[in-house]
């Protein structure tokens, strides 16, 4: 059986679209994530192997970000090593994201400090995975760090910029992220909301700018409203404090200023 599940479909699609590939040994969950990738993440052409060998159908394609399953496989593991050495040999230019049935800090940094972009445990919410890949495929880095609250809770964090603080989300008992209302807040505009939405997602001013097709400038002038709307002394705060008023969970790690 060919590594490449579909190899006729991607004689159907134009050479010009952006790649994003899955490589999930497992059907049942190759075909789930290609589902949710392919509603959530538009614009890209999301490519399903079995192995990394079937990189080979893909040879002259835009490949921007491959996500690598390894399962309960160390990223030490000579296997795994070798895959990731493989795909930077291979795809240069694509970002590399681990999925994982680890959670554990040790095999997070294992993988940063193998040129992993993205580092996804299976236990995160579906939300939170596509956060996280959104930020992978805009030039950021993505990690879950454990945190633990006041209460003893576990919570996660995404971790992005280098000089960035974190937006904390609490792990609630089933299974669902939580977090508690404050009083409603002006507004947002259409324009705003997009400005906010790419705050959450933890991006510099330039990359907003280039996102929606605005000057850096106008993008400071929408992030000053929308702080002002939000009571809020920096981005971070309005983030947070524009969550918690909607009783939205959109965690990620953002820059303070």
């Amino acid at each position: 059986m060919d590594d490449f599940s579909n190899p006729a479909e991607l004689a159907l699609v134009s050479q010009n679209s952006p790649v994003l590939v899955i490589i999930e040994q497992h059907v049942l969950a190759r075909t789930c994530i290609l589902n949710i990738l392919k509603r959530e993440l538009t614009g890209f052409e999301i490519v399903e192997l079995a192995t990394i060998s079937g990189l080979n159908w893909l040879s002259g394609r835009d490949i921007r970000l491959i996500a690598l399953n390894i399962g309960h496989k160390q990223i030490t593991d000579p296997s795994i090593e070798e895959s990731l050495a493989l795909l930077a040999e291979t795809c240069p230019k694509a970002s590399v994201a681990v999925l994982s049935n680890r959670d554990d800090d040790a095999t997070a940094s294992a993988a940063m400090q193998r040129g992993v972009r993205g580092f996804f445990p299976t236990s995160i919410p579906v939300e939170l995975a596509i956060a996280g890949l959104r930020l992978v495929l805009a030039g950021g880095v993505y990690r879950p760090l454990p945190i633990v609250g006041q209460n003893g809770a576990s919570s996660k964090a995404i971790s992005g910029c280098p000089d960035a603080s974190e937006l904390i989300v609490t792990n609630e008992d089933d299974g669902g992220t939580r977090i508690v209302p404050e009083k409603a807040m002006g507004d947002l505009t259409p324009r705003e909301q997009h400005v906010l939405e790419a705050l959450q997602l933890g991006l510099p001013n330039k990359l907003i700018a280039v996102r929606l097709n605005l000057s850096e400038n106008t993008v400071k002038m929408h992030i000053q409203r929308i702080m002002r709307k939000c009571s809020a002394h920096n981005r971070t705060e309005a983030v947070v404090r524009w969550s918690r008023a909607n009783g939205h969970a959109q965690p990620s790690r953002m820059r303070s200023s």
